[in-house]
């Protein structure tokens, strides 16, 4: 296994939409693999394909306490939704940045495992955020799409800033 690298904002990468799994072999399990370290290593409770560069339909989630509840959802989508709510958000790929978005309370959602067997499962709290979420990568969107053009302009201000720095470090180091 290995842990992959995390794509921040505003990189490219993280607006691209994603191509529907249609081989599932031990190729793509080894890429779960990858992502449930990279996810855990972060840490973080979820990562989408799109967050490490690449295009195929699949997110991984663990919204456990003690890491015990590891959940790949291949091709999802979601059935239903209700109860709107506002929500405190957070992305691996736009670090150490938190707002209010909003999302639903509950809802139930259909996807494929490694092995591309399909099932269905109601979320709701914490779990059903994590899946509008991953969803979101999916598709190429982020949570601070739904942020003020001024609030998400501040961030990526930030990001910028903050890489800068980090390569000068290296650069020097």
């Amino acid at each position: 296994m290995a842990i992959l690298e995390i794509l921040h904002f505003p990189d490219p990468r993280l607006r691209e939409a994603t191509s529907p799994i249609s081989t599932f072999d031990d190729a793509l399990s080894r890429f779960i693999d990858d992502m449930f370290e990279t996810m855990y290593d972060a840490p973080g409770v979820g990562l989408a394909a799109t967050q490490v560069g690449d295009t195929r339909r699949v997110a991984v989630m663990d919204c456990s306490d003690d890491k015990t509840e590891p959940l790949v959802m291949c091709n999802p989508e979601i059935l239903w939704a209700e109860e709107l709510e506002t929500v405190d958000e957070g992305c691996l790929s736009v670090p150490e940045h938190y707002d209010r978005v909003k999302r639903y309370a509950r809802l139930r959602f259909a996807a494929q495992d490694r092995h591309g067997e399909r099932y269905e499962m109601d979320a709701e709290g914490l779990l059903a955020q994590c899946v509008q979420h991953e969803l979101a990568h999916l598709d190429g969107g982020l949570y601070i799409d739904q942020l003020s053009r001024l609030k998400r302009e501040r961030i990526r201000r930030k990001l910028a800033k903050a890489a800068r720095q980090s390569e000068a470090e290296k650069a020097g180091g």
